[in-house]
């Protein structure tokens, strides 16, 4: 790492160590669906009048509906219609995860260009986790959904600091550098403070643990086989790992063998983009 991404490296841990690094809050439509998903006798309309006070969350949720891997025979239309579908608890997480997208707009179109990069990413690897805990494990896939989310919401903070300091910028190595490094930390710190539950709030800072033990398979398992697989076919060093040799592909009881796991992975790349 160059020096000066040695040094804003620095400063940014100093800045979360002291709790001086901006951490954006929650947007207010993402905590009162939360509030509606705690309440275990809500029902589709109520939550539907909470959800279309955004307009934009609400188109978002029937294009989701209307997916390949999720659309019945008939198309959905509306925003009752379309929770029925998902279920309750699958439309307040999944829309409380695409609230988080409406986070990611920046000043600058260096910036902008690179939070649309990592939403995509991170679009990729929800809609993989979702497939990959449906079929695979007996884990809530709502939850996977958001899990895969916000695995690098940790970026946020940084790209919003770069905006401030132009050498950052300007200087793709060094910003790389500090996101690699950074982002697993501030992202875990950011769920906490959003008060996500501990399984999804671990995520960002283990992800990338490729060595990682655990007692059995949870979020940060399909977060990181889902992740690995958005890198195939790439030049990424990621795409060089053999998924195969992972505890966390054999906790999830997964197989290469008759090729209809990588068949499955390849649909949901695109399910929720």
């Amino acid at each position: 790492m160059n020096t000066m991404a040695d040094t804003v490296q620095k400063d940014l841990i100093r800045a979360i160590n002291n709790d001086a690094l901006f951490l954006p809050t929650l947007p207010e439509v993402a905590l009162k669906i939360r509030l509606a998903a705690e309440n275990q006798d809500i029902s589709v309309s109520e939550l539907s009048k909470v959800i279309a006070s955004d307009t934009a969350l609400s188109a978002r949720l029937i294009k989701v509906v209307n997916s390949p891997l999720m659309r019945g025979s008939i198309e959905v239309s509306d925003l009752h219609t379309a929770i029925t579908r998902l279920g309750i608890n699958y439309s307040c997480n999944l829309a409380i995860g695409l609230v988080v997208e409406q986070m990611f707009h920046a000043k600058s179109e260096v910036v902008e260009r690179k939070m649309r990069e990592i939403w995509i990413k991170s679009l990729q690897v929800a809609g993989i986790s979702y497939v990959l805990c449906r079929k695979h494990t007996q884990l809530k896939p709502d939850q996977a959904t958001l899990a895969g989310m916000v695995h690098l919401i940790g970026v946020l903070p940084i790209l919003t600091y770069a905006e401030e300091h132009f050498e950052l910028l300007s200087d793709s190595v060094s910003l790389n550098h500090v996101i690699e490094r950074i982002h697993p930390i501030i992202g875990e710190r950011l769920l906490t403070a959003w008060e996500f539950p501990a399984p999804l709030a671990k995520v960002p800072g283990q992800f990338q643990d490729f060595e990682r033990q655990a007692p059995q398979a949870d979020y940060v398992d399909l977060v990181q086989i889902a992740m690995l697989h958005s890198y195939q076919g790439t030049h990424h060093d990621y795409a060089e790992i053999d998924m195969r040799t992972l505890p966390s592909f054999k906790r999830l009881g997964l197989s290469f063998e008759d090729g209809t796991l990588v068949t499955q992975m390849n649909e949901a790349m695109n399910m929720l983009v």
